[in-house]
Order: C-alpha cells, then structure tokens, then sequence
C-alpha cells in the first residue's frame, strides 16, 4: 500500500516553536528531577535537552530497527501527534489488518529487533547497533556525523517505501517517518542551541560553527527542492532560514539583556538613559566584534553570510530598543541623548572601534522610523524652546544679582566687561553644536529658537538695567560693550539667522549711549548758563564744563571703539549746541567793546572746544566752523561782510532756519534795511540748503535744528 494517502501530503517539518513545544513536558520532568540526581553530562547544561536526546536516540533506534518493547509509549504518542496532523484515509488502517496494533499494543515493526518485521523489513545493517545513534552524534555535536546517518536512515526508509515493504502497514510507515522527523527537529534544535550560545560568555569553538555551517549546506544540498509528489520524508528542511531566525533571536536576547539594570533608571533622567545606551552599545560593539573577527570567518568557508546575518539582526533589534524607549523619553536632556546616540554613537563610522572594522556593508533601514525621528525632534524643539527662555532667565538673574551687590565691571584688554555677551554665547555655541551634530535641519532650527529668545532677552535686560541703581559710566559701557560684541560676533559666526537682530541690538545700543550722555547733560548743563554774561566777559568759565568732559571721555577709553567714537561725537555735537542756544538766546545784549569782546571770547571758546574734543579723538571736524561763524558776524566791522559770513553758515549747517538767522542778525542791529537785504539773501540761500538737504547732500548732520529760538521783541524789530 503505497503511503501517499496518509503521508505524503502531511505539513512541513516542524518549526522552531513546535519543537520546543513537543520538549516542554520534557523538560519539565528533567527540571523537577534535577535536584534529587544531580549530572555532570553536557546534556543537563541545556534544560530539556537530556530528554529530548533519550527520545531521539529511541526513535534512532527504532529507525533501525532496535526499539525495546519498554520504549513504545513514546513513539506511539509520536505517532499519535503525526496522525493529528491529518486524519488518514478510511481505507489506512483498514487496508492492513492485523499489520499495526491499535494504540495500546506496539506495531509489528517495533518489535524489539528480535524477529524479523511482519512488513518483511530487513534486518538492520551491520555496524548500527555497535556506533552512536544519531540523537548521540546530535548531543556530542557531531552535526555532519549525524545527518549523513540520518541521509542514511531517510535514504532506507524510501528505499521500502518504494519497494512496498509498508504495504501492509502505512501506521509503522507513518511512525518510521516520525522517527526521522523527530531527529531532523532535534539537530535543528541543536543548530539554534549552537547560535545561542555563540555570544555567550563560554562561546562556541570555531571548528563546531563550521560544522553548523556545512551541514546547513548539505541539507540544502540533500533537499534542493520539494518533491513533486509531496514526499514529506524528501521536504527541504529550511534549515538555513532556521539559522538567520536563530541568530534574530539571539541578537534580540543579547540587545534585551543589555541595559536591564539601568532600565528604571532611564526613566528618572538622562543619566540613566545615557547609562543604558552607553552599555547597550558596548554590548553590541563586543558582540558584532566578535562575529566579524571569529564568527564569520568560521562560517565563510561553508558560504554561510554570518556578518551580513547578525548586522541585519542586531540593526533590528537596536531599532526595536529604541523605539520602546523613544516611546518613554521625556524632557529635552532625554530626547537629546536618544537622538545623539543615534546619529553620533551608533551611526559613527568608528562605531567598532577599529579603523578596519565598519558597522555596515550594505544600505540598511533606518534606526528609528521617519515619523518617529520627526516626532522626537519636534518634541526636543518644544523642549528645548522652553530651556532656552530659562537660561536666558538665569542669566538676568544672575546679571541683576551683580548690580545689587553694586560690583563694579571688570576691565578686559582695556574695556569694560560684563560676563552678559560670554553667557550668551556660550549659550548658543552649546546648543547650535549640539543640534547640528544631529542634522542639519535641526541646527537651523535650535539657530532660529535662540535667535527669537534672545530678542525677547534683550528689550527685557534695557527695561531691568535702566531701573536698577547700578546705572553708571562703567556699567552703561560694559553694556554697550556686550551687545556690540553679540552683534558682531553672533552675526559673523551664524550668518543669515541672526541678522534680525541687527536693529534690536542696536537699538539697544543707542539707548545705554543716550543715557551714557544724559549724564553729561546732568553735570554740565549748569555751566552753560554762565555763558554770555559779564562774568563770561573776564573770566574763564569754560574750563569747568571742559573739565567734565574730559572726565566723560575717560569712561569712553574703555567702551568699544566704534561706539566710543559715536558717543564722543554726539558729546562734542551737544557742547557746541548747547554754547550756540546760550549765544542765540543770551540773557544780557551786548554792544559797541562788549559786543566785539563776546565775539573774541566766542572765537576763544570755540578753539578751546575744538582742540578738546580734537584731543579726545573726536572726529566731528564739521562742528567746527559753528561758533567761529556766529562770532564772525557778531563781531564783523564791516557790515557788508556779513553776508559772507552768513552764507558761510548756511552752507556748512543747511538745517539752519530762518528764525536762526533773524536770531543771529538780532545780535548786531544793524538796522531794517540791511536786515531785510540779508534776509532776503539767506531765504534764498536757505532754499538751495534744503534741497540739497533733500537729496542727501547734507549728510544727515543735525546742530541748528535742534536749537530752540524764543520769539523776542528784539527779533519782532529785526523782522520790521
């Protein structure tokens, strides 16, 4: 009776899975009996193992023919199990009566080996009963060994089932095959136990992976293909898919063991995170060193691709790591060591440490999925937004706490210094470092959340530092200082993102200079009020408010320079507006030798000026020519002059007004018709001015117009 009806059309040889299942109660009598008669056989260092050998070695034996009477409970349940698989045709056991015993008696060909079989089975082969069995040759190791015996054992059992010898008994047929099926399992068994062990402490020796890889080979080559009639004796083993599996799942036990003590600490902070991720990849690193260097070389020779095999199983299993604690990770400190130990430590070309070893050989997936890399840095941006808004808080605080401990500012290499431009750069050096060494995208990103922080800072720090009482000289330059050196550092080294900032800093600038100068104005504007009085006339009342200037530029020596410069300009602009209202809008008139000895002492004054603030390193050369002007006409004695003059002074200061003139002309009284002769002239002059003014010719210089001229009766009768 051929064995096709309840045979050949039986599922796949059994998984990896179905296997241990079959071991379990196996295992589980080893395990309870091991306390009571302890081994010292390898197979009780492998739980379940010992078991599995005696049931294999029984169903060797009676593969060939030497079963014990004794031995026919396991093989009828293995029989049992195969026939569950799929229930046989109405005429299986019919069709050999009396051939195969019901489940309580044995099969005729399991006979102990004494008689001949009643299917007419031979007698065993010489030399079987003297060697090892296979499930021995499997225990010792001898993988090659034990599958050509098993090729053997497979080869004889075709051989009678082609020449009809199970015709009478397709149950025993059915059980012999289960008997080679359970063999098979047990040397895959023993191919998974192998790969498992492979990056353990103990290891494998390189002589047994290479019998591991040889005899994946020779199944492949013993079973290239499926066999047309569905012969299940004949079914590729797949075993080399058996293998890659092995190795998947010892790389996911290596990656899960790696990091459980710090596991609960990861979730408490970024210590513990960076903890886990620093010891999981030292794990991976030893164990891929080790495939590369050991592992691989002994499988090479049998063509099996050992490196590729664990990179791909390692690669995932890390993936499945970090997605579980991508899933957990909290705050910015957390994100950030998830994503830098992605890009940074796994991904790093040296991630082996050896310049000869690299981690990839072929494109591999992504670590961490798009979607989930996107989230996390969007969650790190939400994080790190939030950080940046408290440091720049941290670093207010600490700046108030120097102005109420009334510290006076360090002087730097010859300037004024506040540790405000080093605090916020170091700020954003740190972070903009540390997102581009993650990706560029994120760099871009943590450029422009600092560069929107800091200009909320800054109108924040004006507003805080103008109403303490640390206002002085020093401090307003060591602020002046800062945020020079934030607007041209921070701008040169982040082209592009920072230029925004360009008008809030100098804005910012402007302010500390304009209340740098509003405490000149403070000192000195009482000692213009002297001027163009008798006393001014035979004393020098200049030096005081000279003296105070110099005093003034002293604190500028250490401000930066350009803005030092800006703000000594703007002081020798105010003096000599200041002395030109005083002149304008004097409180006693002056004629015949006072008049000429005010526009001497005016002349004096203006080189005293001058050669001050010339001496001081003021470059506003243009204000010189204001005072001399003004004391030209006062003291011209020949009048027809004076229009020379007046053009002199339209010309150089074109925001001159009409009311100036009239102002100036009052001082003299010359009379109405030279008045109006002059008036005329300078209208007509002063309309050239203003279109030059407004086509940039000016230059954006401003004195006159900032010089306010009351109305008097001496300007009503200068006008009639």
């Amino acid at each position: 009776m051929s064995l096709s009806p309840t045979v050949t059309s039986w599922p796949e040889p059994h998984s990896p899975e179905e296997s241990d299942k079959l071991q379990t109660p196996e295992q589980d009598t080893q395990q309870a009996s091991s306390g009571d008669m302890p081994s010292t056989h390898r197979e009780d260092t492998r739980p379940g193992l010992g078991t599995l050998r005696r049931a294999f070695s029984r169903a060797g034996r009676r593969a060939l023919g030497q079963v014990p009477g004794e031995d026919v409970g396991l093989l009828r349940r293995s029989s049992h199990f195969l026939r569950s698989l799929r229930r046989p045709r109405d005429d299986g056991p019919a069709a050999a009566p009396g051939g195969a015993r019901g489940p309580e008696g044995p099969s005729g060909v399991t006979d102990g080996g004494s008689r001949p079989s009643t299917t007419g089975v031979g007698p065993e082969e010489p030399g079987q009963e003297e060697g090892k069995s296979v499930a021995d040759l499997i225990t010792e190791r001898q993988l090659l060994a034990a599958f050509e015996q098993l090729r053997q054992l497979e080869t004889r059992l075709l051989a009678q089932k082609a020449s009809g010898a199970f015709e009478q008994d397709p149950t025993g047929l059915a059980r012999r095959a289960m008997d080679v099926c359970l063999l098979y399992d047990g040397l895959a068994a023993e191919i998974r136990a192998i790969v498992r062990e492979t990056l353990g402490p103990g290891g494998v020796d390189a002589a047994t992976l290479a019998e591991l890889a040889r005899v994946v080979r020779a199944e492949e080559e013993a079973h290239p293909v499926p066999p047309a009639d569905g012969d299940f004796l004949l079914t590729p083993r797949r075993w080399r898919r058996h293998w890659e599996d092995a190795v998947t799942r010892s790389a996911q036990e290596r990656v899960r063991q790696a990091g459980a003590g710090d596991a609960a600490g990861a979730a408490e902070g970024a210590s513990g995170l960076a903890r886990l991720l620093a010891e999981l990849g030292g794990s991976v690193r030893r164990d891929l060193r080790k495939v590369r260097l050991q592992v691989q070389p002994a499988y090479s020779a049998a063509g099996l691709p050992a490196w590729e095999a664990y990179l791909r199983a390692f690669h995932g299993a890390v993936a499945q790591r970090l997605q579980e604690l991508a899933r957990d990770a909290r705050g910015c400190e957390q994100l950030y060591v998830l994503l830098d130990w992605t890009a940074n430590v796994y991904g790093s070309p040296d991630f082996l440490g050896a310049p000869d070893l690299t981690l990839s050989t072929e494109p591999l997936p992504p670590l961490l999925a798009p979607s989930v890399w996107a989230r996390l840095e969007s969650d790190y941006t939400s994080f790190l937004e939030t950080k940046i808004t408290s440091c720049f808080d941290s670093i207010l605080q600490l700046e108030q706490s120097r102005w109420v401990a009334a510290e006076a500012p360090d002087v730097l290499q010859g300037l004024y210094h506040t540790p405000l431009s080093i605090d916020i750069h170091m700020l954003v050096a740190e972070h903009v470092k540390a997102a581009g060494a993650i990706s560029a995208e994120l760099e871009a990103t943590t450029l422009r959340i600092c560069a929107r922080a800091l200009g909320l800072f800054l109108p924040r720090f004006e507003k805080a530092f103008l109403q303490s009482e640390a206002v002085s000289e020093a401090h307003l330059g060591a602020s002046i200082n800062a945020c020079e050196e934030l607007r041209t550092s921070l701008l040169a080294r982040f082209p592009g993102t920072f230029e925004e900032l360009e008008k809030p800093l100098v804005a910012a600038i402007c302010v500390f200079q304009k209340r740098l100068l509003q405490g000149l104005q403070y000192d000195v504007q009482p000692l213009f009020r002297v001027l163009c009085t008798k006393a001014w006339l035979t004393h020098d009342v200049l030096q005081p408010l000279m003296d105070k200037v110099v005093a003034f530029a002293h604190h500028l020596e250490h401000v930066a320079p350009l803005r030092a410069q800006e703000t000594l300009q703007e002081a020798h602009r105010y003096v000599v507006r200041e002395y030109l209202a005083q002149v304008l809008s004097p409180r006693e008139r002056f004629r015949g030798v006072d008049r000429v000895t005010g526009s001497q002492k005016m002349g004096l004054d203006a080189q005293a000026i001058g050669n001050t603030f010339q001496g001081l390193g003021s470059e506003a050369t243009w204000l010189g020519q204001a005072i001399p002007c003004v004391a030209d006409i006062l003291g011209e004695t020949y009048k027809d002059d004076i229009g020379r003059h007046l053009e002199t002074l339209i010309g150089s200061y074109p925001d001159i007004r009409r009311d100036h003139v009239l102002a100036i002309l009052a001082l003299r009284r010359l009379g109405r018709r030279r008045n109006q002769r002059l008036l005329q002239r300078a209208q007509g002059l002063l309309r050239a001015a203003a279109k030059a003014e407004g086509s940039g010719a000016a230059g954006g210089r401003v004195l006159f117009e900032e010089i306010q001229v009351p109305t008097s009766v001496d300007l009503l009768i200068t006008c009639i």
